[in-house]
């Protein structure tokens, strides 16, 4: 294998026997039982048993006194089997060990901060001694795992004529929805790069320059606040095709996700999946993003409720529920109603239907008998939000994955996938009173909406996409706008002045002046995606170097100040605020 060692420990079995391999990793753990002397020797693959006996290796007896965990070490012997009341039926190594004839310290380790083995270990301290967080048997699953992940795409994306084709990392700052990072440059003082949050445009100038199928697992970078599933550097499987057809790109996309869970978790997921548009998951499921693992789908009452005594029902835009197949209690209903209110509820109706049929509710009084027919079956409590259909839509959403949660209805074993497709285009902001792109500006209207551009622009749909699992987005991508007239129009929808379209995507529109095929594509990251997979509750533990919650390295200690000297070159000055200071 190497000069250091003639295999893997981790690889031994029973055929080894009578072998005499030299082997080398770390000691994950170390047992004295009377003279005997056994080591758990750790390589990449795994754990073998190493046992030094004082009578047969003096010498590597003296040597194991030393050991500690996390030393690293080199020993050779023989292969034996263990005996049958000593086999391990619980390690691939266990029916064998290696009687050590020969061991050599090849380094040794200071106090380890935490343990290997050690639970809920702080995050920040797991990061600051990140190489020692990585031997874990966890992370080294994570990381192996992503790298077959990745092995995967790039198998089946070149196996259907996709070229692999990295973008600048260092490129304009363009609007896409977070906050640029930017770098500035000696060379041109006063001017700053952007770090890219997504090759958006540049993989659009590929197709468009006649590269008809691109991909490339592309690093991305975005300024925001970080939360469990969010990052501020990425990494995302980026895909852009011309002549662009959505069945083949679903099917694509299904077959690569069917491996991934079939090669990586050992789970059959079957093609296709189903589909489902924006508004439909809106009104049932209150989420672009619903886990269809459980019901409780929210129901619409509105019309029903149009009439009503309850002044609140009969006044209000939009009318919805949730059954919640269990009798909720007062307090438990009062919990609830706080969390909704920290959502932004005004409140929350409810109405219980006890197991004997009976009805228990402040407001069934108010309620007609075709109202209360329509609540929910014996043993059920009836959630009920009257508001704004947008915020009674998120409100019983996330209710609902509340509940999903806290009650245990949630199939753990299950894997539900689904397309939601018919994305609204724009979305009006009344604070800078203009449309915002949903997806982003350059997503194309489909084309039963198109005429609603000049009418009514918040009915239009876009051609975009996503596909979600269990409640994640995995991917999301869209059809694109090929045409300079119509790329136009978006802008001036979206206030981009003529000038600033020049300014900021002038080479865009030139490039779709001078023939630009129809065009779309899709975006997975695979950070999330590798997170759904192995059902990480934190992001970053899927990545090898993460910054913390904070943005920071505790690691390496980024970011960190500069010399003046370095500023002065650059032609930057920073300026500390009175209150940073005084701290």
């Amino acid at each position: 294998m190497t000069a250091w060692r003639d295999l893997l420990g981790s690889t031994l079995r029973t055929e080894h026997v009578g072998q005499t391999p030299t082997l080398a990793g770390w000691v994950a753990r170390r047992r004295d039982h009377g003279g005997l002397i056994f080591v758990d020797l750790r390589d990449e693959g795994g754990i073998v048993q190493l046992v030094i006996n004082p009578e047969r290796a003096p010498a590597a007896a003296a040597a194991a006194h030393d050991l500690r965990n996390e030393f690293v070490v080199r020993a050779r012997g023989e292969v034996v089997n263990r005996s049958p009341e000593t086999i391990n039926p619980n390690m691939a190594t266990g029916e064998v060990e290696v009687q050590v004839d020969e061991l050599e310290i090849l380094s040794r380790s200071t106090p380890l901060p935490f343990q290997l083995d050690e639970e809920g270990v702080d995050e920040t301290l797991r990061i600051r001694y990140r190489w020692l967080d990585l031997r874990r048997e966890h992370m080294q699953r994570n990381i192996r795992t992503r790298a077959k992940v990745t092995s995967i795409i790039r198998n089946e994306m070149e196996s259907e004529g996709f070229v692999d084709i990295e973008t600048p990392i260092m490129g304009k700052p363009t609007p896409e929805g977070a906050r640029d990072f930017l770098v500035p440059t000696r060379l041109q003082p006063g001017r700053f790069f952007a770090l890219p949050q997504s090759p958006q445009i540049y993989k659009q100038l590929l197709v468009v320059a006649g590269f008809e199928r691109y991909y490339q697992i592309a690093r991305c970078f975005r300024d925001e606040d970080l939360r469990a599933d969010r990052l501020q550097e990425l990494t995302q499987l980026d895909v852009e095709l011309a002549f662009p057809d959505q069945e083949y790109l679903f099917g694509l996309v299904e077959r690569i996700v069917a491996r991934i869970w079939r090669e990586t978790i050992g789970v059959t997921v079957e093609p296709p999946f189903m589909r489902m548009s924006y508004a439909e998951a809106d009104l049932r499921y209150g989420s672009d993003k619903p886990d269809l693992r459980f019901g409780m789908e929210i129901q619409d009452v509105t019309e029903l409720t149009r009439g009503s005594e309850f002044g609140v029902f009969a006044n209000a835009a939009a009318v919805r529920f949730i059954s919640v197949p269990r009798e909720l209690s007062r307090s438990e209903i009062q919990k609830l109603e706080d969390m909704a209110k920290s959502w932004g509820a005004k409140g929350l109706a409810y109405v219980v239907v006890r197991e004997g049929g009976e009805v228990s509710s402040p407001i069934a009084k108010f309620l007609s008998e075709e109202e209360l027919s329509r609540v929910g079956e014996p043993g059920t409590t009836a959630l009920f939000v009257a508001d704004e259909p947008k915020l009674v839509a998120k409100l019983l959403g996330l209710l609902r994955l509340h509940l999903g949660r806290e009650l245990e209805l949630i199939d753990e074993t299950q894997w539900k996938f689904l397309w939601v497709v018919d994305m609204p285009l724009l979305e009006w902001d009344p604070d800078a009173e203009r449309w915002d792109a949903v997806h982003h500006p350059f997503t194309r209207p489909n084309a039963e909406t198109l005429h609603l551009l000049d009418s009514d622009p918040g009915a239009a749909r876009a051609v975009a996409y996503d596909l979600v699992g269990n409640g994640i987005e995995l991917a999301g991508g869209s059809f694109r706008i090929h045409e300079p007239e119509l790329q136009e129009k978006l802008f001036d929808l979206l206030r981009i002045s003529p000038e600033e379209q020049r300014a900021k995507f002038g080479f865009l529109l030139d490039a779709l002046s001078m023939g630009a095929p129809p065009h779309g594509g899709i975006a997975s990251g695979i950070d999330r995606l590798v997170m759904a997979l192995l059902q990480e509750p934190f992001i970053r533990d899927t990545q090898a170097f993460p910054k913390n919650q904070a943005g920071i390295d505790p690691m390496s200690g980024a970011p960190t100040g500069v010399t003046g000297e370095q500023l002065d070159e650059l032609g930057i000055a920073v300026v500390v605020e009175q209150d940073a200071a005084a701290s």
